[in-house]
């Protein structure tokens, strides 16, 4: 089974949801990042707010004293610490997430993306290729060594 720590990114942008919107706008511009986990006081996931919550809320109102709650996903789909990698997988893919929140004992801690997961399988990859190399490597000085 994999180790979702290993995926799982801890050290995650996030915003409460009296945050004004456009605090929330210049987070995501900043950090070039398309969307943030929303949070109360005590790190519990209340929301989510994204690029296109923004862009959907932008249309329908200018109101420049707008809130990240006036924007926000309420309905949102998170995963235990504990969960299983591959139904992580299958919700980003078949909902067309980007990035899921994790929660461990009802609070935030981490999210787990698309860019996530690729970049784990290419180091799964990239490690499966340094052992095959190393390996025949090691067989090639063997050989060597009996000349």
């Amino acid at each position: 089974m994999v180790n979702r720590g290993k995926v799982m990114s801890r050290y995650v942008a996030t915003i409460a949801k009296d945050a004004d919107i456009f605090d929330a706008i210049r987070m995501m511009v900043d950090g070039n990042i398309t969307g943030m986990p929303v949070v109360d006081e005590d790190e519990v996931l209340v929301g989510m707010i994204t690029e296109r919550d923004v862009i959907r809320g932008l249309l329908r109102t200018q109101d420049t004293e707008a809130k990240v709650r006036d924007y926000m996903t309420t309905d949102i789909v998170s995963f235990n610490e504990e969960g299983n990698l591959l139904d992580i997988i299958t919700a980003l893919v078949e909902n067309n997430f980007r990035r899921v929140p994790i929660e461990s004992e009802g609070k935030l801690v981490g999210i787990i993306s698309r860019r996530d997961i690729i970049t784990y399988i290419f180091t799964l990859a990239l490690e499966e290729r340094e052992v095959l190399t190393t390996a025949i490597g090691d067989r090639l000085s063997l050989e060597g060594d009996w000349q």
